[in-house]
Order: C-alpha cells, then sequence, then structure tokens
C-alpha cells in the first residue's frame, strides 16, 4: 500500500517536472511595449509635416519636364521627383507602423519649405527662364526647411527607425540642394 502510494505521488510530481521542463525550453513571446509606442510626438509631427511637403515638392517637380528652359533642371526635376517618391512610400511606411491616423493636419498650410498653391500655380504658368528660377527658389526652400525638420527629428525623436529616415533624408537633401545649387546656380 506504501509502494502504491509513493508511486502514484511522484508521477504528477514527474508529469509536472517534465512539462515546466519542456515549456521552459520553447520560444517564448518577448514582452514590452507594443511598437507604436518608441513613436514619440516629434516623431509624429515630423512623419505628418513631411509627408504633405514631399507631396507639394512632388507637384512642382512633375511640371519641369514640360516647362523648364533648362535642360539640366529638367534631369534634376526627374530625380528629384524619384526621391521624392521613394520618401512619400518610406513616409507612409512609418506613419502605418507608428500607429498615428493619416489625418493630414498640415494639409493646405503654407509654411516655411511646403511649396504653396499659388507658387504651384505661378509655376504652371510659366515657362523657360522664368519657371525655372521658380522652380528653383521654391525647391530650395523646400530642401532647407526639410533638413532642418529632419535634424529636428534625429535630435528629439524617439523612435529610432523615424530618426534612422531623418538621417538619410537629411543626407539625401543635402546631396540634392548641392546638386541644385551646382547645376542651377543663382536662379533663386
Amino acid at each position: 500500500m506504501q509502494l502504491r502510494r509513493y508511486v502514484l505521488t511522484r508521477r504528477p510530481a514527474w508529469a509536472l517536472l517534465a512539462a515546466l521542463l519542456v515549456t521552459g525550453c520553447t520560444a517564448q513571446p518577448v514582452a514590452g511595449p507594443p511598437r507604436a509606442a518608441a513613436f514619440n510626438p516629434t516623431d509624429i509631427a515630423w512623419i505628418q509635416l513631411m509627408i504633405p511637403m514631399d507631396e507639394r515638392a512632388r507637384l512642382l517637380t512633375e511640371l519641369a519636364p514640360g516647362r523648364a528652359g533648362d535642360p539640366e533642371l529638367a534631369r534634376f526635376a526627374q530625380r528629384a521627383a524619384d526621391r521624392q517618391e521613394a520618401e512619400l512610400a518610406r513616409l507612409g511606411e512609418l506613419l502605418a507602423r507608428s500607429g498615428a491616423p493619416d489625418t493630414r493636419p498640415h494639409e493646405g498650410h503654407d509654411m516655411p519649405g511646403m511649396v504653396s498653391a499659388d507658387t504651384l500655380r505661378r509655376a504652371g504658368a510659366l515657362s523657360g527662364e522664368e519657371f525655372d528660377r521658380v522652380f528653383a527658389a521654391a525647391l530650395r526652400a523646400h530642401l532647407t526647411q526639410s533638413l532642418l525638420l529632419c535634424g529636428g527629428e534625429r535630435a528629439s525623436g524617439g523612435a529610432g527607425e523615424a530618426r534612422e529616415l531623418a538621417g538619410e533624408l537629411e543626407k539625401g537633401g543635402a546631396e540634392q540642394l548641392a546638386l541644385l545649387d551646382e547645376a542651377l546656380p543663382g536662379k533663386s
């Protein structure tokens, strides 16, 4: 009787121990805050501002092929348009990962570096050297402001992936600004 009680009480203990050992060796989910929690208000504001800024600049660069007087400007505008398209895709992905709504809080705003609706109307009515001047001035302002915003994001952003993208955009924007100044000196 005593042997039987000993065996019956030991079996559940061994089964429990075996279960703990097996489950302890399997991959467990990592606990921690959700990914979106890494995004702070600076990250969200930066993303939500950069998207309409790039969208407006993209509208300007789309005008250049048919209106530019300088063939170098038309080539530059095409490269700028490609860059803006890639930036917009990455910013959109980042906005989705942040969990912030795509409410477009800066839509329609005219602020430093944002190509205004008036500038777009004016540029759309111009061609040749006049267009080149308006284009160069507006794109310089856009790139200059973008560099400032990206620097602010890198300094105060919370999400590493947003700061990293800001650094990439800052580097690309500085290169593009240098190319614009080299290709079109004095057309601002």
